[in-house]
């Protein structure tokens, strides 16, 4: 079975099996945002979340209908027969593992540092993957970038997300996203540094308003754009032991 699609029958069948406890486990305040982040995430249309979630809902208790005038499709029944020893913990497990790079490194962490300190799942989807993804989508709808040649940049560490590039021109870009349509964004010093020195060069693709329909906010130059950035300086006391190796 293909990946993407498999993943968005998990998905879909872990929406529906555990409803709003599902929505809990990840973080999401209602389905709409967690089809748009977890589609986005995983890089297939919102409605194909939806539609998976809405195929298996008359196979369990919930308040929906779903498609209960159709059958179950024959492979969305291999999944749902796979997976029906799954309690919600490990199968919220399966689903951090669909969208989490290295997850099975981060969980021996949660094993050790305290759960309440760790950000949901919904919240980093939304401020990296799934705004990201976003991006990706739908950064040629944007008349300034047109005919420029793209570059994901984000695991380099330089600064910006993606590298527009046409001829001698350029745009650096660095993608934030935002749960509602407003909230506030917050950039690193390196990012800061990248947007002062940049300048109109550099820009701000900030998408917002993943808890019901996702938009975009293109701020070219953000520094000189009347945004008001204010400095978040903090002192942090690192701990470290030795030992001495005879």
């Amino acid at each position: 079975m293909h990946k993407t699609r498999n993943s968005a029958i998990l998905i879909g069948l872990f929406l529906s099996r555990f409803d709003e406890d599902g929505l809990n486990a990840l973080g999401f305040s209602g389905f709409w945002e967690a089809f748009n982040t977890l589609g986005y995430a995983i890089g297939v249309k919102p409605s194909s979340i939806k539609n998976y979630r809405d195929e298996f809902d008359p196979y369990y208790p919930n308040t929906r209908k779903g498609w209960h005038k159709r059958s179950l499709r024959d492979y969305c029944k291999v999944v749902m027969e796979e997976y029906a020893s799954y309690d919600l913990h490990s199968f919220t497990e399966i689903i951090k593992e669909l969208l989490i790079n290295n997850y099975e490194v981060e969980r021996i962490e949660e094993m050790i540092i305290d759960k309440k300190s760790t950000s949901s799942i919904a919240q980093r989807l939304i401020t990296g993957q799934s705004a990201e993804a976003y991006f990706k989508e739908n950064y040629l709808t944007v008349p300034q970038f047109q005919n420029y040649a793209f570059k994901d940049t984000t695991l380099l560490g330089c600064g910006f997300d993606f590298l527009l590039t046409r001829q001698t021109d350029f745009f650096c870009i660095e993608v934030k996203g935002l749960h509602s349509k407003s909230g506030t964004i917050s950039l690193t010093e390196k990012e800061y540094q990248m947007a002062e020195k940049l300048s109109e060069h550099f820009c701000l693709y900030v998408v917002s308003n993943f808890c019901e329909q996702p938009i975009a906010n293109v701020i070219i130059n953000p520094l000189e754009s009347g945004l008001d950035f204010v400095k978040d300086e903090r002192l942090i006391t690192v701990v470290s032991f030795q030992t001495y190796i005879r």
